[in-house]
């Protein structure tokens, strides 16, 4: 019996298995910490004059903290030291990459400071560290928005229009750079974090929508939770999560959940609780 093949079955099969394959062959660690180094090496040359030493970046889940730079954290058998920075997987699906990049940074200047300049008391953020940051396109702000504060013991910052922060990032973001892997339970306070971000006000870049909401295949895998997940450790140079107008919020609660459960965001959300599965409803 002859057996008729179709050229486009074979090819879609072909292609099918192909995709699979490579999935199978993914190393989740290796892309991972290879992109993330990638991003601290393009910085490090752009925003720095290759001046930076080399660090350890882990991934840390801490709450309230997209990340932080801890000095000589980590020792090598022999004896040499180097410094630790920290970034929060938490918020790498729900805030927009460009957001992600500007923590790496803010935690960048920490360990330029640390090396060249003099830093502030434990976690202050002095006017040398200010100054700094803003004269790499960041500016500190207590509240990731203007008119915040530029000094304090937990800051944020936001990306300045025209300046080397966002040509650097301009940069990185067209030689095909990702970050390949997210936290697929984020916390629904880190998914109102990035719509709130001021890099989705960002126009003609990449980068300035949360990956979960402009990649269809990661929008499918991520479930947001009612909560964040919290792991005790201490921390140096922290970055605060960016805090939202509370004028501008409303209260949404679980109508599912025994127990109550609230969270506040800018008003039309269609919120569901990773727990039961039910919708939120505002509150008046």
């Amino acid at each position: 019996m002859a057996v008729l093949h179709n050229p486009a079955m074979l090819s879609a099969t072909a292609s099918s298995l192909a995709s699979s394959l490579s999935s199978a062959r993914a190393v989740p660690t290796r892309e991972t910490y290879s992109e993330l180094q990638q991003a601290y090496e393009h910085f490090n040359q752009r925003l720095f004059d290759d001046a930076l030493p080399h660090c350890l970046i882990t991934l840390q889940r801490e709450k309230r903290t997209c990340g932080y730079f801890s000095a000589a954290r980590f020792a090598s058998l022999d004896g040499s030291t180097t410094d630790e920075i920290a970034l929060n997987p938490a918020y790498f699906a729900a805030v927009p990459i460009i957001e992600t990049l500007q923590t790496l940074v803010h935690e960048m200047t920490h360990l330029w400071q640390h090396h060249f300049g003099k830093p502030g008391r434990a976690r202050y953020h002095n006017e040398e560290w200010a100054d700094k940051l803003e004269s790499l396109g960041l500016m500190p702000s207590s509240t990731g928005r203007p008119g915040g504060r530029r000094t304090g013991d937990m800051m944020a910052d936001y990306a300045m229009a025209g300046g080397p922060f966002l040509a650097a990032c301009e940069q990185l973001l067209t030689t095909r750079f990702q970050l390949s892997w997210y936290d697929r339970f984020p916390a629904i306070e880190h998914v109102v974090t990035g719509q709130w971000s001021m890099a989705t006000q960002i126009q003609g870049m990449q980068g300035t929508q949360p990956p979960m909401s402009s990649v269809p295949a990661l929008a499918e895998a991520v479930r947001p939770v009612g909560t964040s997940v919290a792991v005790p450790g201490s921390t140096t140079g922290e970055t605060m999560v960016q805090p939202v107008n509370k004028s501008l919020r409303v209260k949404y609660r679980c109508g599912g959940c025994a127990a109550p459960v609230n969270v506040w965001g800018k008003p039309g959300l269609n919120l569901i609780c990773g727990d039961c599965g039910k919708g939120f409803t505002a509150q008046d």
